[in-house]
This record gives C-alpha cells, structure tokens and sequence, in this order.
C-alpha cells in the first residue's frame, strides 16, 4: 500500500504562468495546418506540377518553414512576421490565377485561399492573446525592454549593475520567468534592462557532510533536485513549476510549495546568498553555517525581496537524507472542519513524517474531470478532497502501518468518507498530477479571478464559509475553485465567471470588486494577501491597504538605504 521507491514523486511540472486557451490554440493550429498546406503546396508545384523550370525553384518555400517552431511555441513576434510575409505568397497566387489556365489556375486559387487562412489566423492569435493578457491584469501583460543582458558569472553581474548606475538604467532581474504577478517583467517604456540569470546554472558544490549545496542563481530547480538526488540527498523545494523555476528566483519571491508543512519555504532552506548589490558589489555570504551569530542576518533581506535590493546570484541550501519509504494517499471529506481535523491527526500520528496535506473542493476536480477526462480518479467525487503524503525514515512496513492506522480510525470516527492509498510510485504520481492539473482545468475553462492567500489554519473553514456565501449572493452562479496547501495554511482561492458567461468581460467588470471582498475576508480572519507569489506589480497597489503602515515605512527605508537611486526592479512590491 505504499510506494515502492524512495524518490519524491512530487507534483507534475506546469506548462508556464497560463495555459493557452481554446481559442488561442485553435488560431495557432489554423495558423500552422495552412503554413503547412501552403509548404506542400509549393513544394507540389515546383517539383512536379511546373511545366517548366528547375527544382530549385522550391527552395522559394524555404522562408515559410522558418516560422514554424514559433508558432508551434505560440511566439506573437513569429505571428506578426508570418501575417506580413504570407502577402508576398498571396500577390504570386493572384498573378498566376490571373495569367494561367486549367490545373495551374485552380492550385493559385487555392494558394490565395490558405494566404488567406494564414493571415485571418495570425491576426486572430495576436488579438486573443493581447485580449486575454490585459483580462489577466497590467502586471501580466506583454512588455518590452531596453536591452536583455545574459551574463555568465557573479564578475559580469556586478558589472552590468555598476554600468546601469552610471548611465541610470533601471534593472528587472529574471530566472525562470514563472512568477504570477509581474515581478521578473520589464514595463512599457522599453528604458529597463533585463537581467536573465539563465546561463548562470552550474551546481558549484555539494557538501553531503554539512548536509548543504550550492548553487547558481540561474540553476533550474530540478536540476538542483536532480543534482542532490545523485549524491542520495534530498532538496525539498517542490514546486509545479520545478521544470522551468530557478533557484535564485525562488528565494528572491520565498517560494513555497508542497512541503512547506514539513520544510518551510525557501527562505527556511537557505543558509547563505552571494548577491551583487546595487552599486555593483558583490556580498558573498555562502559560508552555508547553521550558527553565525555575527551582526544582522542579512540573506533575510534580499529573500523574499522580489529583486527590488539586490541581485542573488548564488546560494547555499539546506539538504535532507532521502527518507526510505514515501506514502501517498487521497482521502474523502464532507467538508473543511473534517480536514482540518484529519490534519490535526495526522500530525499528532505522523509528526515530522507529514511532508503534504492538500485539499481541493469539488468545483475544483470537476474542471479536471471535464477537461481531462482521461486522468485517473483515485475515489468518487466528494464536497472535498484531501492528498497527503508522509517521508519515512524506517522503511515500508512502518510507513504502511502508521497510514493504514490513521486512515483506519479517521474512518471509523467518520472524520473521512473514504480513502485510497497509492501502491506504487506510478500511483502516487498520478494523485499528484490530478492536483496539480486543477491550475491547468481553469486555464481551459476560461479566465478567472486569482487569490493566493495565507490563514491561520484554524480559521480556514470560516473564512471560506463567510466568503463563499458572500461572493455567491454578490455574483449568483459563480463557481469557486478552492484548493491548495491547507498544512501551512496557503489557499489558491478562486473565482470562475457563471456558466456560460464571457469570462473576459467578468473579469474586466468585477476583479477589482472581488478582489476587494475576498482580500478584506482574509484581513478579517488574520490571514495574508500574498502567500506565496510575491507582491510584485499586481499587488502593489493594494498592498498599502492590507499592510502595517509602520512595515511598509521600514521597506521604504531599507529600500532606499540599498537602493538609493531606485534601478533595482522599480515600481514592484513599493509603489
């Protein structure tokens, strides 16, 4: 009843920030069939079809299948270049339906038929996509910079930040670019300078005595993971967006996760930073020591900071052993009181061995279910659903025996409805997937109004009574989607226009009031509006409404003391 391996099985990788909505996908795969009906087309032609010429006359097809791995990868710049290109094959169409008879004239009318698909496809694909980037809000929306610099070690960092000091060139560092609220994007005054960190990738250490590696900002963190798993350690920063995140873009938001119950976040797996600051100095403070109790703590500065005081381009992270069993399980519950009471048992029954406790309602899984429906289902749909996994230390046996017991007598006291338990790492895997599709099912269904709030755990299921109940009288027919991390108190809560409604238009007429409601619930039962994506720039301004006066006054003054001349990723997390 438990997995057979060691290894995490952790959550699937996400695709990106949004997934591609239908509408989008069907512009970019009318764009591509008739890219590649015009390529066959002109390949026919010339090379069997002519009455005269030489074969080389086909390599006039050629400029047509460079485009094509852009649009494949939904590239808007390779869809404004192909609506512009496809003119030159739409003219040669027209003159040879015109001067040509028989077989030559119909294939030119179906020449100037697929131009005419691919550039009604192109200009549609754009459209959408602009649409739906200003729907998600300006933080998200397509924007454009000076210069991108991509340098290749700390030295080169420091040297691009002392040159945009002298010439006063503002700075917008950027990982993974995986982040949800605009933190690593340049604006629209193509004045600011993006800092990619991406070819600064290498794992420099691992130190499997101190328990400790250490690694370049730009590595990508399952390249990190992978890196430790080799030495038979474990590095449990997990995220669903571990394919593609970096490490230093993970601390400078102070990422979370799935295994914040038993980890802590980023910042608790750090030890030490190498940062440049912003006069161009670099501050190596990598010693990855457990005790330094030498003056301020001043890694805790920069985590967490968004790039808006410096530049991380290294760290040293803590390291576990791998435990010698993992078990995963999907539990059945009839509301937020029973999971929150399976929890409470879990900890006191599993203690340290609890790494993840996720709970998603129904609203949620329906999307899974109606968007992927080939996925497995662990058990029959109930109001809520709840997927813990525990680490242990001892083997198999033990493991099984510890989870058997407490999903046996949480289902016995009638604390859970039903349960099942993965046999194997495959299965264990697929609980995992099912979760981590629900951000994927919203995509598909259309966009919604996002929150990534933190509670007391506690007062979860009140909050989410209260604001159910206020947003369904506010907005009669809206669907909420809650899921997320309920062992650390962190909810993705969301809101899905009614049934059948534009969710574009609903999100232009009451984002900013259902922000608002939700946002004011969390300030009333003692929770936070950002968990763990950041501020960045689409919290920005409403972070004064939620936040002490005191704090934010003290961010100023630590901003300005670092950041004098405010170059470091302006206008994020301050206005």
């Amino acid at each position: 009843m438990t997995s057979s391996s060691a290894a995490h099985p952790g959550p699937a990788a996400a695709p990106g920030p949004e997934a591609p909505s239908p509408v989008v996908r069907a512009t970019r795969n009318a764009a591509v069939a008739s890219l590649l009906g015009l390529i066959v087309l002109g390949l026919a032609w010339e090379l069997v079809l002519a009455p005269t010429g030489s074969g080389m006359l086909a390599l006039k097809v050629l400029p047509l299948t460079l485009p094509l791995a852009g649009l494949l990868k939904h590239r808007m710049y390779t869809y404004r270049w192909v609506s512009l290109l496809v003119w030159l094959y739409f003219t040669e169409g027209v003159v040879r339906a015109v001067g040509d008879r028989g077989l030559s004239a119909v294939l030119a009318g179906v020449e100037i038929a697929l131009c005419l698909v691919l550039f009604a496809a192109c200009a549609a694909h754009v459209r959408w996509r602009l649409r739906e980037a200003r729907a998600r809000g300006p933080a998200l929306q397509p924007h454009k910079a000076l210069a991108v610099v991509r340098p290749a070690d700390t030295a080169q960092v420091a040297e691009v930040l002392r040159l945009c000091r002298r010439h006063g060139a503002s700075i917008v560092p950027q990982g993974g670019n995986t982040g949800l609220v605009g933190g690593s994007t340049p604006d629209d005054s193509g004045t600011q300078v993006v800092l990619s960190l991406a070819r600064m990738n290498r794992v420099r250490a691992i130190d499997p005595a101190n328990l400790t590696m250490t690694v370049e900002a730009g590595c990508v963190l399952q390249a990190a993971q992978e890196a430790a798993q080799a030495q038979g350690l474990l590095l449990p920063l997990s995220l669903a967006a571990e394919g593609s995140c970096t490490v230093g873009g993970n601390l400078a938001t102070n990422a979370g996760g799935t295994q914040v119950l038993r980890y802590g976040s980023a910042r608790d797996l750090c030890l030490g930073l190498e940062v440049v600051t912003a006069d161009g100095e670099v501050w190596d403070g990598l010693a990855g020591l457990r005790k330094d109790n030498t003056g301020y703590d001043l890694r805790h500065l920069f985590i967490g900071s968004e790039g808006t005081l410096g530049v991380i381009t290294a760290a040293t992270l803590k390291l576990q052993p791998q435990p010698a069993a993992i078990t995963t399980a999907w539990a059945a519950v009839p509301d937020l009181d029973a999971a929150v009471a399976l929890l409470q048992r879990a900890q006191a029954r599993l203690g340290a061995g609890l790494t993840g406790f996720e709970v998603m309602n129904d609203a949620s899984l329906a999307l899974v279910r109606r968007h992927f429906p080939a996925l497995p289902k662990p058990l029959p749909p109930s109001p809520w659903a709840v997927l813990l996994e525990q680490s242990d230390t001892e083997g198999e046996s033990h493991a099984r025996t510890l989870f058997e017991d407490l999903l046996g007598a949480a289902l016995e006291d009638g604390v859970i409805s039903d349960a099942a338990v993965a046999e194997n790492l495959e299965q264990s895997r697929a609980m995992w997937h099912l979760r981590e599709s629900i951000p994927l099912a919203q995509a598909e269904e259309g966009p919604n109004v996002k929150h990534d709030i933190s509670v007391p755990v506690s007062r979860i299921p009140a909050f989410v009574a209260a604001t159910d109940a206020a947003l369904s009288a506010a907005y009669p027919g809206v669907c909420l989607i809650d899921f997320g991390h309920l062992g650390d108190g962190n909810l993705h809560y969301n809101v899905q226009a009614p049934a059948g409604a534009d969710g574009a238009a609903f999100l232009r007429e009451h984002e900013k009031a259902i922000n608002r409601q939700v946002y004011d619930a969390v300030r009333a039962h003692g929770g936070s509006i950002s968990a763990e994506h950041g501020i960045g720039l689409l919290k920005r301004d409403v972070l004064p409404d939620y936040k002490s006066p005191v704090a934010l006054a003290l961010m100023a003054r630590i901003k300005q003391a670092l950041d004098p001349q405010g170059l470091l990723n302006p206008g994020r997390v301050l206005r």
